[in-house]
């Protein structure tokens, strides 16, 4: 099993490959995706999609997992917050993929041992479970811990489960656009 975990961000956002191949969990892949600063928001936008569909293309991951949106500071950054993580689920979506959501406390519990752990204390996880070289960036790190997260859903406390998104899939997105009388 092959799992993109992604990390949105207004300016910067994680991804993160994970297989698990019997019981072992193998990193493939990690990153960030930094979004062009000063062009306006549609083109930022339309930047992400493009990234994440060549990630996806790249990868060829079974499923994705994208974290669940928390209270942010102000209006505005959840706006903005909301719309990269909505690009982020279209592009998954777009590619048939299936689409997992888990809170941060869950993937923090699963990866830390800790709902409440820091970032610092995720990325370290990440590295050691992950048997990498060198810590990955914090958005890297989060993403790679959402795809942890899934690639070992089962040893999750049953309140800490994510849910799959519904309408996402190899039939999603199917509409009929009818203009006229």
């Amino acid at each position: 099993m092959r799992i993109l975990g992604i990390d949105p961000g207004s300016n910067v956002t994680g991804y993160g490959v994970v297989e698990r191949a019997g019981g072992r969990l193998r990193h493939v892949a990690h990153g960030t995706l930094v979004l062009p600063r000063g062009s306006p928001v549609p083109a930022r936008l339309a930047a992400l999609h493009a990234a994440l569909s060549e990630v996806i293309r790249d990868h060829a991951p079974d499923g994705a997992v994208v974290e669940q949106v928390f209270v942010a500071a102000s209006a505005r950054a959840a706006l903005v917050l909301g719309e990269a993580r909505g690009v982020a689920l279209a592009a998954a979506a777009a590619a048939g993929l299936p689409i997992f959501e888990y809170g941060a406390r869950a993937i923090k519990l699963a990866v830390a041992g800790s709902g409440a752990a820091g970032k610092p204390e995720v990325q370290r996880m990440v590295c050691a479970l992950l048997a990498l070289e060198a810590i990955p960036a914090a958005d890297a790190a989060d993403a790679l811990a959402a795809a942890i997260c899934h690639v070992r859903g089962a040893a999750l406390p049953a309140g800490a489960r994510g849910r799959r998104s519904r309408g996402r899939g190899r039939r999603a997105g199917r509409f009929v656009l009818r203009v006229g009388p």
